[in-house]
């Protein structure tokens, strides 16, 4: 386990974990959040293999940005 300490905003941590999915590479992270499960689960199968670019462009086209 990794673990790298970072002051994540109270708001993203009250989201239930079962609607964020996480992305890392070597100098990002990023944590999508979706409004439903089922959202969440479609877009790590639909997008498995992208890179995050990529990623971001079919997040932005198929589900809403929030904003923390």
């Amino acid at each position: 386990m990794y673990c790298i300490p970072i002051d994540i905003p109270q708001s993203l941590c009250e989201i239930d974990d079962e609607l964020k999915a996480i992305y890392h590479s070597k100098d990002t992270v990023c944590i999508w959040v979706f409004d439903s499960r089922e959202d969440r689960n479609n877009f790590v199968d639909e997008t498995a293999g992208m890179l995050k670019a990529e990623r971001e462009s079919y997040y932005e086209k198929h589900y809403h940005l929030k904003v923390i």
